[in-house]
């Protein structure tokens, strides 16, 4: 019975982590994302952010073996739209990076990843349909399918950084991640 109470107890206060960036003001938006800035050198709509600050990416990565547990993600501001969108990215390049043994076989399936198709709302292949709004013209839709490519080249680089150790192995503690299915969303 203490061992209910106790279990309890922990389910009530284990939550997501929710994005810092709940500021809206003088933010773009296109079809509810926040486009924020980046510490990036990659071209693209986003603004430019200091690299002494934390940003969206960052957060995601440091976020993601926590979030990644969630079934459910209560949306608290338009950020963290952008926080579900980046954690589901994460989970798809873990599990393409999860059979690579090298940085090098690594970096070369990030890049694969990266010359896909990027999806916009309404289109067939985005994962969150009915979360975000659908464009509201082509240029709409433009916009946030290259800040969704930047944003996503960004994190792979990151990403990159964290799944891999600097001598070039894997890091098993985040590649063991790959297997955890985020909002039980099937990985294609």
């Amino acid at each position: 019975m203490i061992f209910w109470f106790i279990h309890l107890e922990f389910v009530i206060k284990c939550q997501v982590y929710h994005s810092s960036f709940i500021d809206e003001e003088g933010i773009t938006k296109a079809c509810g994302f926040p486009l924020l800035p980046l510490k990036s050198h990659i071209k693209g709509p986003a603004p430019v952010s200091d690299q002494g600050k934390t940003d969206i990416v960052d957060e995601a990565i440091t976020f993601f073996r926590a979030n990644v547990f969630f079934r459910n993600f209560d949306v608290k501001s338009p950020a963290d739209k952008l926080l579900i969108y980046l954690t589901f990215y994460i989970n798809v390049a873990l599990k393409r990076l999860e059979g690579c043994r090298t940085l090098a076989e690594g970096t070369k399936a990030i890049i694969n990843l990266g010359l896909e198709n990027v999806p916009v709302p309404g289109e067939s292949g985005f994962p969150f349909p009915g979360l975000f709004v659908l464009p509201q013209s082509q240029k709409e839709a433009e916009l946030l399918r290259s800040y969704l490519k930047q944003i996503r080249e960004e994190t792979s680089g990151r990403l990159l950084s964290v799944a891999y150790r600097p001598n070039g192995t894997p890091n098993k503690w985040w590649l063991a991640f790959a297997k955890r299915k985020f909002m039980n969303i099937i990985i294609p």
